[in-house]
């Protein structure tokens, strides 16, 4: 008979499980997409019959880590977007919201963070005109982001080589080149970026300056910015070539998974 004694765990609190940090992505689908030329905005063109905006929050729903999905809508179309949403086939287990936006990409992301519940602690923001985004590439910025970084970009290396020049007075004129980055440090940034819900809020509450990204945003508070790899479907559709390959590539899909 042993006579070792064990220290009693009557009485004793079990851990509690650890919680995972639920996750929002705020889509700002407001502009009008001028270089696509003529017609609807550029998020409710079609892409093999079906508006970029559905192809685009599907990717976000794609991620089971992903529980609602925040639709900013040009101001006066709101209705429009909701309609579009209610008439397409979308994940049961994703919350969807709709909610107008503002005269500017910015403000549009700043009402779309107003309306989140305040129960999510990870905010993706995404452009509508990515519709193509592999769902590893979105819980690649999810698990950076829960593993501490504040701020979370997906980006691919560059291809060519990159010049600095000064801007021509008159457009067309040539331009005298100032200097060649180094192409092995330059990455091309891509959506969804991923942040830490507190910050991101107070990157919009600081940051007046007209800025391309919400990353950008972060980096002018001195936090953090973080680059997981991106992927080539993931490309931004902004002129009429951009639609041709976004065609190609949903038709390669359709192909691969055999409908």
């Amino acid at each position: 008979m042993s006579d070792v004694s064990h220290p009693s765990t009557a009485g004793a609190v079990p851990e509690a499980p650890a919680v995972t940090p639920r996750t929002a992505v705020v889509i700002p689908a407001a502009g009008r997409g001028v270089r696509l030329g003529p017609g609807a905005p550029k998020a409710l063109r079609t892409l093999n019959g079906t508006p970029m905006l559905i192809h685009a929050v599907r990717a976000m729903a794609a991620s089971r880590a992903v529980s609602l999905v925040v639709v900013v809508a040009p101001p006066d179309g709101a209705g429009e977007v909701k309609s579009l949403l209610d008439a397409h086939a979308l994940p049961e287990r994703t919350d969807f919201l709709v909610v107008p936006g503002g005269e500017s990409r910015q403000e549009s992301v700043k009402l779309g963070l107003d309306a989140l519940p305040p129960d999510y602690a990870i905010v993706l923001v995404h452009d509508a005109a990515r519709p193509l985004v592999p769902v590893d590439t979105v819980d690649a910025v999810i698990d950076a982001v829960r593993d501490g970084a504040p701020a979370v970009v997906p980006a691919l290396p560059l291809a060519d080589t990159v010049k600095e020049v000064e801007p021509a007075a008159v457009a067309g004129e040539p331009e005298p080149v100032l200097a060649t980055p180094e192409r092995g440090r330059l990455r091309a940034v891509q959506t969804p970026q991923g942040f830490e819900r507190a910050t991101l809020i107070r990157a919009h509450e600081t940051v007046t300056d007209d800025v391309t990204d919400d990353a950008s945003m972060v980096e002018q508070l001195g936090l953090r910015v973080v680059v997981v790899p991106g992927h080539e479907e993931a490309f931004k559709v902004t002129r009429p070539l951009d639609l041709v390959l976004a065609e190609a590539v949903l038709a390669r899909r359709r192909l691969n998974d055999g409908f």
